[in-house]
């Protein structure tokens, strides 16, 4: 209890502003320093170049895409086309950028026959560049971090690219580079992505499409809630008992009871029909999801299956592994996926029972935790409001149940958030922990990292975000704020991005040191400021604001700004002060400058309603 006050003083403390808050902010990683050219091998000089990109003859679409890619960046770069050849019609390989699996020259350097999949080497030696991967993909992926990081080429957002322009291509002549993902498994969709964006950006998740020209990607036959499709809601008239028995002795369609025998061959059909009439004939995982609520099945037999392996997620488990073996037959190369969230976020206490080789829990535990502290450190549960949560030394749960759930199933995927859903208009605060989250997750030896960024939406940073996780799922020990630091230069701006990286640091400090914050929390709170924090605040935005930028830039800064300004009017600072008699004028302002940079809603639920249906008497916060 000592502690727990010490800790609510020194919240209060920062608060205040009574000490200011330590803004120096280590948002993780190992120190990146640009490829050197200490030996210089010239691709391409004076706008000319003497190379050719060469592929193997039966080269698959992906291949093509890759060397399509690099010439194509490699012309934007330089002026200069390099000619493309199959390998049969080459008499030399002198001056050649070999891409794939060539028949390489004996003198040149083989691919490590047991890299990962998506991994790939880069090797040059003064007049041979060779990117091979552990698969096509693996190859596309080395042509896009070749172009990214020895050429400098950036893709932002799936809008947003920046290629430098020079007349030369210049890169070492000795690089030997093999590189492979932390995850096996990585998705981010931001708005507007692409197959090809997903590529540039490594993920190789789509849910819904083969992306066979960018080397495939991972999709899934049924995703999310899938339950109430193996199991149709339309079956509770005449078989009731397939459903859970809820706390009051009724039976409901909110869930289906897994325990029940008669329920497994229902399951299984629906799932061999799906996966047969799935267009995608490349997808090979479907997922076992319950819907999104917490009234699960307390017939007899669940509950007593509860009490033996210690957790509701045991009846989940025996049915996904038992639907995993009467599918298996069949279709031999499928991965059966089941979600740990909710009532099934915890996994079980007997490590026994144990997920079949094919079978992989998606745990979804992060939604319950603090993302403004270190996952392994801080404890605190989303919608506890108790003194000893908010304040307190809790026990650090949901990393304790990651460490378990790796436990029991051979391959686990993180399904991740990293927004609040609630108020996603709102800053959140979790890029001083995002790299240290990841690492943890891959040594603990989680194998997929899948990530929702909720409505897609481009307010708060999020294209920010989406962009350094992306980073982080490829390299968990990536260096944050370098490529932080890439990308404000870049969205907002050379002049603006020094004013938008105090902002950052600020924010991110100040929310680390007065407040928790959740995926979905009501709160509108963004951390607490005292005065002369705000003041510094609003100075770093009209900075940022009046900095000679382009038109696109200062959009950007604008459309950013307004996650400010929505805390500020939410919490009656400013212009917005509850007594100003022009308030209403400034929250409309406001609603007017939310649709002007276009976002339709402060929530991810909800949309804003129409203008003639709002007082502006109300904050932003109701906007929904």
């Amino acid at each position: 209890m000592l502690k727990a006050i010490i800790s609510l003083l020194e919240v209060i403390v920062f608060s205040l502003g009574i000490v200011p808050v330590n803004t120096s902010v280590d948002y993780g990683g190992e120190k990146y320093t640009p490829p050197a050219v200490t030996e210089p091998m010239y691709i391409a000089q004076n706008g000319r170049s003497a190379f050719t990109v060469v592929i193997p003859d039966d080269s698959p679409a992906c291949i093509e895409t890759a060397a399509d890619e690099f010439i194509t960046y490699s012309e934007k770069i330089c002026g200069a086309r390099l000619p493309l050849k199959k390998e049969s019609d080459m008499q030399s390989f002198e001056n050649t950028v070999l891409l794939g699996d060539v028949s390489f020259p004996e003198t040149l350097r083989p691919a490590d026959e047991n890299l990962a999949a998506d991994g790939f080497l880069i090797y040059s030696d003064g007049s041979h560049l060779v990117i091979r991967g552990g698969s096509d993909r693996g190859t596309l992926y080395g042509v896009y971090t070749f172009l990214e990081e020895y050429l400098g080429v950036r893709w932002f957002t799936p809008k947003l690219e920046k290629v430098p322009e020079s007349k030369d291509i210049v890169i070492d002549s000795h690089i030997d580079r093999t590189v492979e993902p932390s995850f096996a498994i990585r998705r981010n969709d931001c708005a507007g992505t692409n197959d090809r964006y997903r590529a540039r950006t490594r993920m190789n998740v789509s849910f819904w499409s083969e992306a066979e020209k960018y080397g495939g990607a991972l999709s899934f036959v049924l995703w999310d809630v899938t339950l109430d499709k193996l199991v149709p809601d339309s079956l509770f008239e005449t078989h009731p008992e397939y459903f859970a028995l809820g706390e009051d002795g009724k039976r409901t369609t909110d869930h289906v009871c897994l325990s029940n025998p008669a329920v497994l061959p229902v399951a299984v059909e629906n799932a061999r029909q799906a996966i047969l009439a799935c267009p995608r004939k490349d997808s090979k995982h479907i997922h076992i999801g319950q819907k999104d609520n917490e009234n699960y099945c307390h017939c007899e037999t669940c509950e007593a299956l509860y009490e033996k392996y210690g957790s509701v997620s045991a009846p989940t488990i025996l049915f996904t592994n038992a639907f995993a073996d009467a599918l298996d037959d069949e279709f031999p190369d499928f991965t059966f996926t089941f979600y740990a969230y909710q009532e099934t976020d915890r996994p079980p206490a007997d490590l026994s029972l144990r997920c079949r080789e094919n079978v992989v829990p998606v745990l979804c535990g992060l939604h319950k935790a603090c993302r403004s502290h270190p996952l392994t450190q801080c404890g605190a549960v989303d919608g506890d409001d108790s003194f000893n949560n908010l304040f307190g030394e809790n026990e650090p749960q949901v990393a304790e149940d990651f460490a378990n759930w790796v436990k029991v199933a051979d391959r686990t995927y993180i399904y991740d958030y990293t927004i609040n859903f609630l108020n996603t208009a709102q800053f959140f605060s979790n890029f001083g922990t995002m790299q240290q989250t990841m690492k943890y997750m891959h040594g603990l030896g989680i194998t997929g990292y899948v990530y929702n960024c909720g409505d897609g939406h481009e307010a708060a940073f999020n294209e920010l975000r989406n962009y350094l996780l992306c980073k982080v799922q490829w390299d968990v020990n990536c260096d944050v704020e370098y490529w932080m630091n890439e990308f404000l230069k870049g969205y907002y701006g050379e002049a603006a991005a020094p004013y938008i990286k105090q902002i950052l640091d600020i924010q991110t400090a100040q929310i680390s040191a007065t407040a928790h914050a959740f995926d979905f929390d009501w709160h509108y709170q963004s951390g607490f400021y005292p005065l002369y924090t705000i003041a510094k605040l609003d100075s770093l935005w009209e900075k940022a604001l009046s900095s000679d930028i382009t038109e696109d830039e200062k959009f950007n800064v604008e459309r950013a700004n307004l996650s400010w300004e929505y805390y500020k009017a939410n919490l009656f600072i400013g212009k917005y002060f509850f007594l100003n008699p022009l308030r209403m004028k400034a929250n409309e302002e406001l609603y007017d400058s939310f649709r002007s940079h276009g976002f339709n809603r402060v929530c991810s639920f909800g949309l804003i309603p129409d203008k003639e249906d709002l007082t502006f008497i109300e904050r932003p916060i109701e906007w929904r």
